[in-house]
């Protein structure tokens, strides 16, 4: 074996050429991983810290162990405020995964079919995603005001007029007018992700079908179909992450403080409430660690989700 040069271990060389080789990596990789510690690892981890201590307003006091979570959960309002906005975030998304499924999956069909506008009707379903969930939620704000409202306006002028309601003043349309908004935002996005995955589909197999004397129906529920369960598996885990972390257009259209009887309350929205001020609790600000306990059961109940729903899509995946 060849003597390392004089001055140099022997040790330090591999070390080196390693480096020369994947120096690029930190280059590149270190932006990405500052902003994301800063943004996303170091909030979590307070929030960790901050669920399991007594807080007086904005200043730390002593440690509580579970107590905040056990606030959240038992003590009156949070823990009815707490299951109801739970409850909201499910219809949030079953709604929603339900609207943007079968309306998404069906577009994607027909636009695979590259009939004529195919590139028209594909950016304008897709447009709506690019949008800023806060410009959707004024967008539609105006678009639904009862008094002159494009909307309404337009119902009046169909001689409909008592079908104006102030949809997002009433207990028991208000939740599911944000989430019919919001499923108009984020239909582009599994639109795209069924077209895709449907024009992966080998021609082969569905002429295959045909010559087994197979109808359309019968091609799409046999063939098209099974072969998309991996992909709507997917928008499945990202509908629901987006879902119950929803809070802007909820925020935008709604207020902080929700609609009547906090009819439209989701997760996020209670967490900022607690966190800044809500007024059935005096409307005093600070309540950092009931907050923080709110998130962190926010983290738990999406990390559970997420992780079957990746086992499960990970046991869909076809192969052809």
């Amino acid at each position: 074996m060849r003597d390392a040069p004089a001055g140099i271990p022997s040790q330090r060389r591999p070390l080196a050429r390693w480096w020369s080789r994947h120096w690029h990596l930190f280059v590149f990789l270190t932006p990405a991983v500052v902003v994301y510690g800063m943004f996303m690892a170091y909030p979590l981890l307070s929030s960790l810290s901050y669920s399991v201590y007594e807080w007086d307003g904005f200043l730390r006091r002593g440690f509580t162990g579970l107590s905040n979570f056990v606030t959240v959960l038992t003590r009156w309002p949070y823990n009815e405020r707490f299951w109801g906005a739970l409850t909201h975030n499910t219809w949030f998304f079953v709604l929603t995964f339900a609207i943007q499924t079968t309306l998404g999956l069906f577009v994607a069909v027909l636009l695979a079919k590259k009939w004529r506008g195919f590139a028209f009707f594909q950016a304008a379903y897709f447009l709506p995603y690019t949008l800023s969930l806060v410009v959707v939620g004024f967008l539609w704000l105006m678009l639904l005001n009862p008094t002159w409202g494009m909307i309404a306006q337009g119902l009046r002028g169909l001689g409909l007029g008592e079908w104006v309601q102030p949809w997002l003043g009433q207990r028991a349309t208000a939740l599911t007018t944000v989430i019919l908004v919001n499923a108009w935002g984020w239909l582009g996005f599994p639109m795209l992700v069924y077209l895709a995955a449907v024009q992966a589909i080998p021609q082969e197999f569905h002429e295959a079908a045909f010559v087994d004397g197979a109808t359309p129906w019968q091609d799409f529920r046999f063939v098209t179909f099974p072969l998309l369960l991996p992909s709507i598996a997917m928008v499945t885990i990202l509908t629901f992450i987006w879902n119950f972390n929803a809070f802007e257009l909820v925020f935008v259209m709604q207020g902080a403080s929700g609609s009547p009887n906090y009819a439209t309350d989701l997760l996020a929205t209670f967490f900022y409430r607690t966190a800044f001020g809500d007024p059935t609790t005096g409307g005093e600000p600070g309540q950092i660690g009931i907050a923080s306990a709110i998130g962190v059961m926010m983290l738990l109940i999406i990390g559970f989700v997420s992780a079957f729903g990746v086992r499960f899509m990970q046991r869909s995946q076809t192969e052809y």
